[in-house]
């Protein structure tokens, strides 16, 4: 089983069932989670929190993935932290789009809870 002790992750959707799904997810391998529904709201608080690692939603009313990603890639203190996208576009040449555009990878939603810490850890260990 995965053990995330002391690893900070933070979690940005609009959706509040999937904040509580992923919070608990990642509670559950010992996790310290941060939750936002706001990626304006996230991008203020982001360097408090000095996450270790960040899930990203792509479609947010307030502001849209990429451009927090941008945001967080102009600030020094989390420009290396790896941002995976959470996103329901699980089209062909989503990914590569995504990717392409400074993600470090990539998660479908619905999620695989099965397969979700496996991914988590990956991500962990870059």
């Amino acid at each position: 089983m995965n053990d995330f002790s002391g690893k900070k992750i933070a979690v940005v959707d609009d959706t509040d069932s999937i904040l509580m799904l992923f919070t608990a997810l990642l509670e559950v391998h010992q996790a310290q989670t941060s939750t936002f529904n706001s990626g304006r709201e996230f991008l203020k608080q982001v360097e408090e929190i000095s996450p270790d690692l960040i899930l990203l939603d792509i479609q947010m009313p307030d502001m849209d993935g990429y451009r927090v990603l941008e945001g967080l890639k102009q600030l020094p203190t989390t420009a290396g932290i790896p941002i995976v996208a959470l996103t329901a576009h699980a089209m062909s040449g989503d990914k590569e789009r995504i990717l392409e555009k400074g993600f470090s990878g990539y998660i479908a939603k619905p999620v695989d809870t099965r397969a979700f810490p496996d991914q988590i850890a990956s991500f962990l260990a870059r």
